[in-house]
C-alpha cells in the first residue's frame, strides 16, 4: 500500500506541473514558471523516497540527506519566484 501512495504523489506533483506549465504558456505569467519547477522539482523529491524506501529498504542505504536536499531546492525556488513575482 506505502507504494501505491509514493507512485501517486509522484504523478500528482508531475500533474500539477503540467498544469501548470500549460497555463504558463497561454498567460505568460512567470509566477506560474516558477510554481511548474517547484513541482517538478518536488515530483524529483518523491521519486527519490520511492527510491530509498521501496527499492533500497536497507538500513546502509540512507537517501535522507539527497532527499531533504532536493526539497529544500524546490522551496527555494518557489520562494524565489514569489519575491521576484510580487510586484
Amino acid at each position: 500500500m506505502p507504494h501505491t501512495v509514493y507512485i501517486l504523489c509522484v504523478l500528482t506533483c508531475l500533474g500539477c506541473a503540467i498544469l501548470l506549465y500549460r497555463a504558463f504558456r497561454r498567460r505568460r505569467q512567470r509566477l506560474l514558471l516558477w510554481s511548474c519547477l517547484f513541482f517538478v522539482i518536488l515530483g524529483i523529491s518523491n521519486v527519490l523516497l520511492f527510491v530509498d524506501l521501496v527499492i533500497y529498504p536497507e538500513p546502509e542505504v540512507n537517501l535522507l540527506p539527497y532527499r531533504s536536499a532536493v526539497t529544500l531546492c524546490a522551496v527555494l525556488v518557489l520562494i524565489t519566484g514569489l519575491i521576484f513575482e510580487s510586484d
